[in-house]
């Protein structure tokens, strides 16, 4: 090596050195005197990344599944809404929801419904043909262990597209509840005296499950040769046959039929403030109904662009 090789060499090392150390002074001093400025954070929101160090696992986890037909786009972006508004503490529950339907039989379904999951990401399709009492409940349900194994849920819902959920006091009823062997919903017949006493079960409204019984449906004999039939009703047939699901909590009167100008009786009454499931909310006037008693557009704030007295 020349001298004057050997001069240049130093000077190069002699360049990084200090460059080195000038950032080094510039990382420290912007630690030491914004050390809370967002903009500095490695995990920002939105971004995509987490910081595995700040998540606080919840109490537990629900999956509820709203089953539904294809061709009901405007009820799902309705129920999206509703579910985007509504506020439950994510420190107890962490709560995911998925639109359930079987197989898609028209190409103006298959365009629609691309869009739908490119743009929420939440349907499930099960491998069925659309039925109301020729196994969809079976096939969702007996479906949910295999899409979800390596992220199992502590309870899972099977929940009517014309229910109005309240997740707040859902999540504050489940808290307290087992997460094995528990069957939840309202329990039918709740009235043997007017009612033909069917074998007790949840009604189709909405109910909840826990894991173990999700895991049980999709392995056992029983259920599966044995799937024809009322759908809700045959759930709980299932678990009074195998002997299952023996902590069972019925939620009348806080689960109920819609009332409007029908009779009361064990599941149809006027709203109450401690609701937590309103069910057979087949037309948007019976929605409307509803949602203005639990005040749900009361957030609405005033602009100049709209105006809604």
């Amino acid at each position: 090596m020349t001298f004057s090789s050997f001069s240049k060499h130093t000077s190069s090392s002699s360049l990084i050195y200090i460059l080195l150390i000038s950032l080094a002074f510039l990382a420290l001093t912007f630690v030491l005197i914004r050390p809370n400025d967002s903009s500095l954070s490695l995990c920002t929101e939105g971004s995509g990344t987490i910081d595995s160090t700040n998540i606080v696992k919840p109490e537990f986890r629900l999956l509820i599944g709203v089953v539904t037909l294809p061709d009901m786009y405007e009820r799902r972006n309705l129920l999206r809404t509703i579910f985007s508004l509504q506020t439950y503490d994510k420190s107890i529950a962490q709560i995911d929801i998925r639109y359930v339907f079987c197989n898609l039989t028209s190409e103006e379904q298959k365009i629609f419904i691309a869009l739908e999951i490119m743009r929420y990401d939440d349907i499930i399709i099960v491998n069925c043909k659309e039925n109301m009492n020729d196994g969809k409940t079976y096939a969702f349900l007996s479906q949910v262990p295999v899409l979800f194994k390596d992220e199992p849920y502590d309870f899972v819902m099977k929940a009517d597209d014309d229910s109005y959920i309240i997740l707040e006091k859902l999540v504050e009823s489940l808290r307290d509840k087992p997460r094995e062997d528990m069957y939840y919903g309202l329990k039918i017949p709740c009235d043997t005296k007017n009612f033909f006493p069917f074998p007790p079960f949840m009604e189709g409204m909405g109910y909840v499950l826990s894991w173990d019984l999700i895991e049980w449906i999709a392995t056992s004999d029983l259920p599966r040769k044995d799937n024809i039939g009322l759908e809700d009703m045959w759930t709980g047939r299932w678990f009074n046959l195998a002997g299952k699901a023996k902590k069972r909590f019925d939620m009348a009167p806080r689960f109920y039929d819609y009332k409007g100008q029908a009779k009361t009786n064990c599941f149809r009454h006027d709203f109450i403030p401690d609701s937590i499931l309103v069910h057979r909310l087949k037309k948007n006037f019976q929605w409307a109904d509803t949602l203005r008693y639990f005040n749900v557009t009361s957030g609405l704030k005033p602009s100049k662009f709209y105006h809604i007295p």
